[in-house]
C-alpha cells in the first residue's frame, strides 16, 4: 500500500463532471483532499492524497478521466 499525492489542474467550468468520475474511481481510498480557488485564467487546482496498492496502473486511468487538465503524481510513503 502506498500513499500517493495527486495534483490536478483543470478548467473550473468542467470541474464538477470530472470530479464525479474521479470520485467513483478512488472512492474509499481518499485520505486528504484540498480544493484551491481558480486562478485568473480559470484553472482550478485539487490536491488529494490517496492510499493505493498499485499507483502505476492508476495514472493512465486518471488521464482518461482528466482530458482537459494536467495531473502530477508523487509517492509520499509506502505503508
Amino acid at each position: 500500500m502506498q500513499i500517493v499525492e495527486l495534483d490536478i489542474k483543470l478548467p473550473y467550468k468542467g470541474r464538477g463532471k470530472v470530479l464525479g468520475h474521479l470520485y467513483e474511481r478512488v472512492k474509499g481510498k481518499i485520505r486528504d483532499i484540498h480544493f484551491f480557488p481558480p486562478t485568473t485564467e480559470g484553472i482550478s487546482e485539487i490536491r488529494m492524497e490517496i492510499a493505493e496498492e498499485n499507483p502505476k496502473n492508476l495514472l493512465p486511468e486518471l488521464k482518461k478521466i482528466i482530458k482537459n487538465g494536467k495531473i502530477t503524481f508523487k509517492v509520499l510513503s509506502e505503508a
